[in-house]
Protein backbone atom coordinates (compact mmCIF):
# COMPACT_ATOMS: atom_id res chain seq x y z
CA UNK A 1 0.00 0.00 0.00
CA UNK A 2 1.48 3.20 -0.77
CA UNK A 3 2.54 6.06 1.84
CA UNK A 4 0.53 8.94 2.61
CA UNK A 5 2.11 11.90 1.31
CA UNK A 6 3.01 14.22 3.95
CA UNK A 7 5.62 17.43 4.30
CA UNK A 8 9.54 16.57 5.44
CA UNK A 9 11.85 18.74 6.07
CA UNK A 10 15.28 18.07 5.97
CA UNK A 11 18.51 20.25 6.95
CA UNK A 12 21.98 19.54 5.61
CA UNK A 13 20.13 18.01 2.61
CA UNK A 14 22.67 18.64 -0.35
CA UNK A 15 25.18 15.98 0.61
CA UNK A 16 26.52 12.69 1.91
CA UNK A 17 23.24 11.31 4.73
CA UNK A 18 21.18 14.45 4.07
CA UNK A 19 21.24 14.22 0.41
CA UNK A 20 20.20 10.59 0.72
CA UNK A 21 17.16 11.03 3.15
CA UNK A 22 16.03 13.72 1.10
CA UNK A 23 16.28 11.92 -1.73
CA UNK A 24 14.47 8.69 -0.23
CA UNK A 25 11.87 10.46 1.61
CA UNK A 26 10.95 12.15 -1.77
CA UNK A 27 10.94 8.94 -3.59
CA UNK A 28 8.41 7.70 -0.71
CA UNK A 29 6.19 10.26 -2.52
CA UNK A 30 6.77 12.62 0.33
CA UNK A 31 6.77 16.59 -0.46
CA UNK A 32 10.20 17.57 0.91
CA UNK A 33 12.01 21.05 1.53
CA UNK A 34 15.53 20.87 2.37
CA UNK A 35 17.51 23.05 3.33
CA UNK A 36 21.38 24.07 3.92
CA UNK A 37 24.12 26.79 4.05
CA UNK A 38 24.81 27.44 -0.15
CA UNK A 39 22.17 28.69 -2.09
CA UNK A 40 23.69 27.57 -5.27
CA UNK A 41 23.94 23.99 -4.30
CA UNK A 42 20.80 24.41 -2.57
CA UNK A 43 18.96 25.25 -5.93
CA UNK A 44 21.45 22.87 -7.66
CA UNK A 45 19.81 19.92 -5.33
CA UNK A 46 16.27 20.93 -6.22
CA UNK A 47 16.71 20.86 -9.45
CA UNK A 48 17.69 17.45 -9.49
CA UNK A 49 15.32 15.75 -7.60
CA UNK A 50 12.63 17.68 -9.40
CA UNK A 51 13.93 16.20 -12.62
CA UNK A 52 13.39 12.97 -11.12
CA UNK A 53 9.54 13.39 -10.84
CA UNK A 54 10.15 14.66 -6.91
CA UNK A 55 7.99 17.42 -5.29
CA UNK A 56 10.76 19.36 -3.94
CA UNK A 57 11.72 22.59 -2.49
CA UNK A 58 14.64 24.45 -0.55
CA UNK A 59 15.86 27.48 0.85
CA UNK A 60 19.34 28.80 2.59
CA UNK A 61 19.50 28.14 6.43
CA UNK A 62 22.43 28.53 9.01
CA UNK A 63 21.25 26.15 11.32
CA UNK A 64 23.44 28.10 14.08
CA UNK A 65 20.88 31.27 13.87
CA UNK A 66 17.86 31.10 15.35
CA UNK A 67 16.04 33.83 13.20
CA UNK A 68 16.55 31.80 9.78
CA UNK A 69 16.01 28.52 11.23
CA UNK A 70 12.54 30.37 12.33
CA UNK A 71 12.42 31.30 8.73
CA UNK A 72 12.79 28.46 7.29
CA UNK A 73 10.23 26.92 8.96
CA UNK A 74 7.91 29.58 7.73
CA UNK A 75 9.51 29.40 4.45
CA UNK A 76 8.25 25.46 4.38
CA UNK A 77 4.80 25.50 5.56
CA UNK A 78 3.86 28.40 3.05
CA UNK A 79 5.16 25.81 0.13
CA UNK A 80 3.83 22.62 1.35
CA UNK A 81 1.66 23.30 4.42
CA UNK A 82 2.58 21.59 7.76
CA UNK A 83 5.75 19.99 8.35
CA UNK A 84 4.73 16.31 9.90
CA UNK A 85 8.45 14.78 9.01
CA UNK A 86 11.61 16.28 10.74
CA UNK A 87 14.97 15.02 10.12
CA UNK A 88 17.60 17.44 11.37
CA UNK A 89 20.55 16.42 9.50
CA UNK A 90 23.08 19.12 9.62
CA UNK A 91 26.41 18.68 11.30
CA UNK A 92 29.86 19.31 11.29
CA UNK A 93 33.14 17.29 12.65
CA UNK A 94 35.89 18.69 14.82
CA UNK A 95 38.25 18.23 17.82
CA UNK A 96 41.65 17.22 18.35
CA UNK A 97 43.77 17.35 21.61
CA UNK A 98 40.97 18.58 24.44
CA UNK A 99 43.58 20.78 25.96
CA UNK A 100 44.10 22.78 22.62
CA UNK A 101 40.52 22.79 22.00
CA UNK A 102 39.33 26.86 21.39
CA UNK A 103 36.19 28.18 22.97
CA UNK A 104 35.58 29.02 19.28
CA UNK A 105 35.27 25.41 18.17
CA UNK A 106 33.58 24.27 21.14
CA UNK A 107 30.76 26.76 20.47
CA UNK A 108 30.31 26.23 16.84
CA UNK A 109 30.04 22.60 17.09
CA UNK A 110 27.41 22.65 20.00
CA UNK A 111 25.41 25.37 18.34
CA UNK A 112 25.55 23.44 14.91
CA UNK A 113 24.83 19.77 16.24
CA UNK A 114 22.75 19.88 19.38
CA UNK A 115 21.10 23.64 19.66
CA UNK A 116 20.01 23.64 16.27
CA UNK A 117 18.03 20.39 17.16
CA UNK A 118 16.73 22.04 19.82
CA UNK A 119 15.40 25.20 18.28
CA UNK A 120 14.36 23.85 14.91
CA UNK A 121 12.42 21.05 16.61
CA UNK A 122 10.75 23.56 19.02
CA UNK A 123 9.43 25.89 15.77
CA UNK A 124 7.87 22.49 13.77
CA UNK A 125 6.39 21.93 16.89
CA UNK A 126 5.23 25.59 17.79
CA UNK A 127 5.11 27.18 14.48
CA UNK A 128 5.24 24.21 11.79
CA UNK A 129 2.15 22.78 12.77
CA UNK A 130 3.21 19.64 14.04
CA UNK A 131 2.20 20.10 17.53
CA UNK A 132 -1.43 20.33 16.51
CA UNK A 133 -1.19 16.62 14.64
CA UNK A 134 -1.83 13.16 15.79
CA UNK A 135 0.87 12.22 13.72
CA UNK A 136 4.59 12.84 13.19
CA UNK A 137 7.92 12.12 13.10
CA UNK A 138 11.02 13.45 14.20
CA UNK A 139 14.40 11.78 13.09
CA UNK A 140 17.53 12.95 14.24
CA UNK A 141 21.07 12.68 13.16
CA UNK A 142 23.09 12.02 16.43
CA UNK A 143 25.83 9.03 15.82
CA UNK A 144 27.76 6.17 17.78
CA UNK A 145 29.62 8.61 18.87
CA UNK A 146 26.44 9.87 21.12
CA UNK A 147 27.05 6.85 23.10
CA UNK A 148 30.48 5.64 23.50
CA UNK A 149 32.64 8.83 22.43
CA UNK A 150 35.19 8.99 19.95
CA UNK A 151 39.16 9.66 20.92
CA UNK A 152 40.26 13.03 20.02
CA UNK A 153 36.83 14.33 19.63
CA UNK A 154 35.19 15.57 22.49
CA UNK A 155 33.30 18.24 21.41
CA UNK A 156 31.64 16.27 18.74
CA UNK A 157 30.80 13.47 21.10
CA UNK A 158 29.68 15.84 23.58
CA UNK A 159 27.04 17.19 21.01
CA UNK A 160 25.98 13.67 19.91
CA UNK A 161 25.47 12.82 23.29
CA UNK A 162 23.31 15.94 23.86
CA UNK A 163 21.17 14.83 20.63
CA UNK A 164 20.88 10.73 21.88
CA UNK A 165 19.75 12.98 25.53
CA UNK A 166 17.46 15.31 23.87
CA UNK A 167 15.18 12.73 21.64
CA UNK A 168 14.70 10.04 24.30
CA UNK A 169 13.51 12.88 26.54
CA UNK A 170 11.16 14.44 23.39
CA UNK A 171 10.25 11.01 22.47
CA UNK A 172 9.02 10.30 25.91
CA UNK A 173 7.13 13.74 26.44
CA UNK A 174 5.04 13.40 22.56
CA UNK A 175 4.87 10.16 22.91
CA UNK A 176 0.46 10.17 23.71
CA UNK A 177 0.24 12.46 21.05
CA UNK A 178 1.39 10.33 18.42
CA UNK A 179 4.32 11.88 17.72
CA UNK A 180 7.40 9.92 17.56
CA UNK A 181 10.99 10.84 18.20
CA UNK A 182 13.67 8.81 17.03
CA UNK A 183 17.63 9.32 16.55
CA UNK A 184 19.64 7.70 13.82
CA UNK A 185 23.55 7.04 15.11
CA UNK A 186 25.45 6.61 12.36
CA UNK A 187 29.18 4.80 12.66
CA UNK A 188 31.65 5.27 10.01
CA UNK A 189 29.61 6.49 6.77
CA UNK A 190 31.45 7.48 3.60
CA UNK A 191 30.46 10.81 3.27
CA UNK A 192 32.54 14.45 2.12
CA UNK A 193 32.58 14.65 6.28
CA UNK A 194 34.14 11.40 6.24
CA UNK A 195 36.77 12.62 3.94
CA UNK A 196 37.38 15.66 6.18
CA UNK A 197 37.76 13.23 9.08
CA UNK A 198 40.70 11.04 8.08
CA UNK A 199 42.39 14.19 6.91
CA UNK A 200 42.35 15.40 10.29
CA UNK A 201 43.57 12.23 12.16
CA UNK A 202 45.69 11.96 9.65
CA UNK A 203 47.46 15.26 10.83
CA UNK A 204 47.12 14.65 14.38
CA UNK A 205 48.36 11.12 13.82
CA UNK A 206 51.57 11.96 11.37
CA UNK A 207 50.19 9.21 8.63
CA UNK A 208 48.74 9.26 6.08
CA UNK A 209 44.95 9.05 5.36
CA UNK A 210 44.77 6.07 3.76
CA UNK A 211 46.78 4.60 6.63
CA UNK A 212 43.82 6.01 8.73
CA UNK A 213 40.73 4.53 6.79
CA UNK A 214 42.80 1.11 7.25
CA UNK A 215 42.75 1.51 11.03
CA UNK A 216 39.10 2.94 10.81
CA UNK A 217 37.82 -0.09 8.54
CA UNK A 218 39.69 -2.51 10.94
CA UNK A 219 37.76 -1.59 13.91
CA UNK A 220 34.21 -2.15 11.90
CA UNK A 221 33.23 -5.82 12.34
CA UNK A 222 31.38 -5.67 8.79
CA UNK A 223 34.98 -4.09 7.67
CA UNK A 224 33.98 -1.28 5.64
CA UNK A 225 31.78 1.93 5.97
CA UNK A 226 28.36 2.72 5.49
CA UNK A 227 26.56 4.13 2.97
CA UNK A 228 24.76 7.30 3.23
CA UNK A 229 21.62 5.12 1.18
CA UNK A 230 21.98 2.63 4.77
CA UNK A 231 21.59 5.07 6.98
CA UNK A 232 19.11 6.91 4.89
CA UNK A 233 17.13 4.14 4.29
CA UNK A 234 16.15 3.45 8.37
CA UNK A 235 15.51 7.17 8.33
CA UNK A 236 12.83 6.64 5.72
CA UNK A 237 11.46 2.89 8.03
CA UNK A 238 11.28 5.93 11.02
CA UNK A 239 8.94 8.03 9.00
CA UNK A 240 7.07 5.29 7.69
CA UNK A 241 3.37 4.10 9.14
CA UNK A 242 5.13 1.14 10.17
CA UNK A 243 7.27 2.87 12.71
CA UNK A 244 4.57 4.25 14.71
CA UNK A 245 5.44 2.03 18.07
CA UNK A 246 9.18 2.91 18.09
CA UNK A 247 9.69 6.52 19.84
CA UNK A 248 12.66 7.60 22.61
CA UNK A 249 15.13 4.91 20.64
CA UNK A 250 18.63 5.57 19.17
CA UNK A 251 19.45 3.06 16.84
CA UNK A 252 22.95 2.53 15.07
CA UNK A 253 23.43 1.87 11.70
CA UNK A 254 27.46 1.26 11.53
CA UNK A 255 28.39 -1.84 10.73
CA UNK A 256 28.53 -3.44 14.23
CA UNK A 257 31.27 -0.63 15.50
CA UNK A 258 28.67 0.28 18.80
CA UNK A 259 26.46 -2.44 20.10
CA UNK A 260 24.40 -0.69 22.51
Amino acid sequence: MPETSRTALVTGATSGIGLAIATALAERGHRTFIAARTAEVVERTVEQLRDRGHEVAGTVADVRSDDQLRQLVATATTTFGDIEILVNNAGRSGGGKTSQIADELWDDIIETNLNSVFRLTRHVLADGGLEKKDWGRIINIASTAGKQGVLLAAPYSASKHGVVGFTKALGKELAPTGITVNAVCPGYVETPMAERVRSGYAQLWDTSEQEVLDKFNANIPLGRYSTPGEVAGLVGYLASETAASITAQAINVCGGLGNF
